[in-house]
């Protein structure tokens, strides 16, 4: 359909909109707009790509910042399509702007908010045109906006967490294969060159490094090449159906990381299920939803089978409870939030109990991580000095041997 760009002034105070709207005609843009109360100034057909619709992806803080500040705009009792204006004209991503120009063109055009959103995949989840569309319906559009910032936030809060405690050790790993391969290739071949002029025979391990700095040498390229191809490699595998589930399989019975990656995703499973809940989503809905967002395909397939069962009349507990991936301490703390009426607040205590386990795991692990990669770097290159310099204590041997 063909997209318009205009100027129009609102008949009752006389303020100037320039926006787009999406019509057959250009006759029957300026009927909409008239039936909208908008006296139009001037129109035009826009060229390029129409029906648009994807977008582009939105960085998590981005959208956390858009969520609360549409949300504290809609409980101040501004407009949708003012607040959506107001928040184009400020913010600083493209994308973004982009983003929330076009919903304001749909909501314009008589599309309901979640609807417009949901023309944005990349930038809305399923999670965030539920909660809004059942917000929407139960006229609590602000109030839900709020516990989606709120779900957001700490969505953020803990990648931070993940990312920044995992970002000392891949560094300190990073700059160690740095250094061993700069001495394999720079400075051995220079010690190994004046050891091999006095002739004589070398100390064992002097002789197996010389010999792996000259492969090294020789083979770099083909080294890194099949070090990144490896890498590549086994990154298309686990974005691939087969390898996401071989590697989800594995990855949570890893020692000490699995129990990190685990809790990980319990923690975004009952923090999700709590604001569906809370947000008046439907059950069967609600568990589509979380199979999609826990991040683990053996926790995905586990949630699809519960929710076979609970549409079958069983309780939420009893049907997870049948999946050794879910803890009986969270499958007790579900059934006393059942029968209490307050499964909602019983899931936000548990995933606020699990962020705060995944925290402490975290920095003990990051305090733990540091002496072992400072030994780990120690070792290496502490060996290739040593080993460097064992012939320099036996010179006297390889000078009186080479005479």
């Amino acid at each position: 359909m063909p997209s318009f760009s205009y100027v129009a002034r609102e008949t009752a105070t006389g303020r100037e909109i320039r926006n787009t709207v999406e019509a057959a005609t250009e006759q029957a843009a300026i009927s909409a707009l008239l039936n909208r109360n908008l006296l139009v100034v001037t129109i035009q057909e826009k060229v390029g790509k129409k029906g648009k619709t994807s977008g582009g992806k939105v960085a998590l803080q981005d959208l956390v910042i858009f969520t609360r500040q549409l949300a504290t705009m809609i409980d101040a009792g501004l407009a949708m399509v003012q607040s959506l204006q107001g928040l184009a004209e400020q913010t600083t991503n493209k994308v973004m702007r982009d983003v929330i120009k076009d919903i304001c063109a749909r909501v314009e055009a008589g599309d309901s908010f979640s609807e417009a959103l949901s023309k944005h995949p990349k930038a809305f989840d399923k999670l965030f045109v539920c909660m809004v569309g059942a917000g929407e319906r139960g006229g609590l559009l602000a109030e839900i906006l709020s516990r989606l910032a709120t779900y957001l936030e700490n969505a953020a809060r803990l990648r931070r967490k993940v990312k920044s405690s995992m970002m000392y050790p891949i560094v300190v790993t990073v700059v160690a294969i740095g250094i061993t391969i700069f001495l394999l290739v720079k400075v051995v071949p220079v010690f190994g060159d004046i050891f091999t002029s006095f002739g004589g025979k070398l100390p064992a391990p002097t002789q197996v490094l010389i010999n792996v700095s000259a492969f090294v040498q020789k083979y770099l390229i083909l080294i890194l090449m099949a070090g990144g191809g490896g890498v590549y490699g086994w990154l298309y595998f686990i974005k691939t159906k087969t390898g996401r589930e071989f590697w989800d399989a594995r990855r949570i019975k890893l020692p000490i990381f699995g129990h990190i990656a685990h809790k990980i995703c319990l923690a975004r499973f009952t923090r999700t299920f709590a604001s569906l809940i809370r947000s008046g989503v439907p059950i069967l809905e609600v568990m589509s939803i979380v199979s999609n967002t826990c991040g683990n395909v053996v926790m995905e397939k586990a949630i699809k089978t519960a929710a076979i069962d609970i549409e079958r009349g069983e309780n939420i507990s009893t049907a997870l409870g049948k999946h050794p991936i879910f803890p009986s301490m969270i499958i007790r703390m579900i059934t006393a939030g059942e029968q209490t009426g307050k499964i909602d607040s019983m899931l936000e205590r548990i995933s606020d109990f699990l962020d705060e386990e995944i925290e402490t795991v975290l920095s003990g692990l990051t305090a733990l991580i540091e002496p072992i990669l400072i030994v780990f770097l120690g070792v290496v290159v502490g060996g290739i000095v040593i080993c460097m310099f064992l012939p320099i204590f036996k010179l006297s041997d390889l000078v009186s041997g080479n005479h």
